[in-house]
């Protein structure tokens, strides 16, 4: 560095010229003069109090700026590598070339304009001598009595050169931004209209106020990379996308918070069940951060596990308990499990400590459904209850978790009219109903990351329809019962014959009448007889025989002696999958086929 064009510049701090300190300019002046103490340690306090007060990244840099000018300059800036901003570590060693910054904060007294870098954007400083040498040695710079074309060599542009020779910038003090031995960025620190040049008493405050941000800093930088990864990792272990379900629409979202400590937990899931029917999950693990992420993630495995078996709602929430239990962490959880079915449009509601859905009518009249709330799974308190509700076509189910409506300041029974009204009123179009809630709510207000699931019920569409005798060919949701004698087996062939016909399906009569004689004839054998026969055709095509059987059906071993045995091994070859599932008055049988180059739009 050329001492002779900048006095004072590029030396240690404890040789720099001494100059005499300015008396206070305004009551809340920073003290200049080092031996006052108990007027800088007053200051050097308030400033603790005022800087680093979030952990947001760029609201602790705008602070520090705001509180610097104009008790120390008249203008000040920070900028910080950018490798900091997305979230990788700053630079440990000495670096031989200048990397990229991005401008963070920036604060000048009015009638200043010295052409900055605007905030959020690379600032153009790859060739700055007077940069390179700041960060590669890690030492303030220090430039007083700037004049000439000494401009030209600090400022970015000739155009900022000559804003700076214009306004009268005599001062600049660089002083690297380092915590914790890691280089951040740097802070810049310019006098203009005060007079008076930096003196070592102002250098001294000016470290020393640097070491306090650099910390405050860092402290919002690692939480901010500790939340960008806990809202990664819960992202990734959340369903992209809903399948699509005969009779029921489903719009989802998560919304994780802005505060790192309220992030991650919360999940949700839609699982498409045989015969049409659709499970919806919603749940809250009562932890944050990574242990909660990967607690959540544990949990949801098991619950999508156990509902694609079509296992009862209530019966899901035992199991998930026993897991929940099984965790090394000891972690408690709150779950809502709720399974619709298009045939009579009802849903069976079971809850694990979860808030209940609300339910909306056609009209956007919204009400709390009445569920058990059940114990939270962990717990150990089983068994769980069950409630059936009605959810006619036009109308929605919303479920959520409580950080969708939680703040500081209500009560839960104020919160949850918040969200009763919140979601009453004109319904807004599916894919944007989690959207409007929020805004309706309030964003800003949330202390903890919230997920939203809209359930809308609908017609089922044309390739959509279940088929029965009680309503004729009118496309309504209803079942066929069938005799519980041996003359079963002929007329759910007849019905069946008979409705694949009129879907243009006569091709695949042959397979799906010889897979309900056999479902038939094990109702009959083990059942007590068969119940209803559904008949139900979306993307696929499915068959469901109910009984009143408790023993649900394995596949046997069958030898080349014996005279039976062989039905399910039959079933499971011609069908793309079969299953069953118990249900309050016995057990239902599924097998699900291929329609065969069928069109199919949803």
């Amino acid at each position: 560095m050329d001492e002779d064009r900048f006095p004072e510049a590029g030396r240690p701090f404890d040789g720099c010229a001494r100059h005499t300190p300015p008396p206070p300019r305004t009551s809340g002046a920073a003290p200049s003069d080092p031996s006052a103490g108990e007027e800088r340690l007053a200051w050097l306090n308030e400033a603790t109090h005022k800087i680093g007060t979030t952990l947001d990244l760029e609201v602790t840099a705008q602070e520090f700026v705001d509180f610097v000018v104009p008790r120390v300059a008249d203008a000040a800036s920070v900028d910080l590598l950018d490798s900091v901003l997305l979230g990788e570590d700053g630079v440990r060693a000495p670096q031989t070339h200048v990397p990229p910054i991005r401008a963070m904060a920036l604060s000048l007294i009015e009638g200043l304009n010295l052409e900055p870098d605007p905030v959020g954007q690379i600032t153009q400083r790859a060739d700055n001598a007077i940069l390179m040498e700041c960060l590669t040695t890690r030492k303030p710079f220090l430039a007083n009595g700037i004049s000439g074309d000494q401009y030209e060599r600090i400022a970015l542009s000739p155009s900022a050169a000559a804003a700076m020779r214009r306004e009268g910038v005599h001062a600049l003090l660089k002083v690297p931004l380092i915590a914790r031995g890691v280089l951040l960025g740097i802070v810049d620190f310019v006098r203009a209209h005060n007079p008076q040049p930096f003196g070592a008493a102002d250098v001294a405050l000016a470290l020393e106020l640097v070491s306090k941000a650099a910390i405050f800093i860092d402290n919002a930088r690692l939480y901010s990379r500790e939340r960008e990864v806990v809202v990664a990792l819960q992202r990734t272990m959340l369903p992209r996308s809903a399948p699509a379900t005969p009779g029921l629409d489903v719009a989802t979202h998560y919304f994780p918070t802005i505060h790192p400590a309220g992030v991650g937990g919360d999940w949700f899931d839609v699982v498409e069940l045989p015969g049409g029917r659709t499970a919806l999950v919603v749940g809250d693990v009562m932890s944050h951060g990574l242990a909660g992420a990967a607690t959540m993630g544990r949990l949801r495995t098991v619950a999508r596990t156990l509902m694609a078996l079509d296992i009862a709602p209530e019966r899901v929430l035992a199991r998930l308990d026993l897991a929940a239990r099984d965790l090394e962490e000891d972690q408690v959880a709150t779950c809502l499990c709720v399974v619709y079915d298009p045939a009579d449009g009802t849903c069976t509601v079971a809850s694990a400590g979860h808030l209940p859905p609300l339910v909306v009518s056609a009209g956007g009249r919204a009400r709390y459904a009445d569920v058990p709330p059940g114990a939270p799974l962990g717990a150990g308190v089983i068994p769980y209850d069950h409630v059936r509700l009605k959810l006619p076509v036009g109308s929605r189910m919303v479920l959520y978790t409580d950080g969708l409506a939680k703040n500081r300041v209500d009560d839960i029974v104020t919160q949850q009219e918040r969200l009763r009204v919140a979601v009453e009123g004109e319904q807004p179009p599916l894919s944007r109903a989690c959207d409007v809630i929020i805004q309706r709510l309030g964003a800003e207000e949330r202390i903890d990351d919230a997920v939203v699931l809209v359930a809308a019920a609908r017609p089922l569409g044309e390739h959509e329809e279940q088929r029965t005798a009680d309503h004729g060919d009118h496309g309504g949701l209803c079942l066929w019962e069938l005799a519980s004698d041996g003359s079963a087996a002929r007329e759910a062939r007849q019905l069946v014959r008979g409705q694949l016909d009129h879907w243009d399906l006569a091709h695949m009569s042959d397979t799906v009448e010889l897979v309900v004689s056999e479902l038939v004839g094990n109702a009959l054998r083990y059942g007590g007889g068969p119940g209803m026969l559904r008949l139900l055709r979306h993307d696929r095509l499915v068959v469901e025989i109910s009984d009143q059987g408790p023993d649900l059906p394995q596949i046997q071993h069958a030898t080349l002696s014996d005279e039976g045995g062989r039905g399910l091994q039959l079933i499971n070859m011609l069908c793309r999958r079969w299953g069953s599932c118990r249900t309050a008055e016995g057990k239902v049988v599924w097998a699900e086929q291929d329609i065969p180059g069928a069109p199919f739009e949803w």
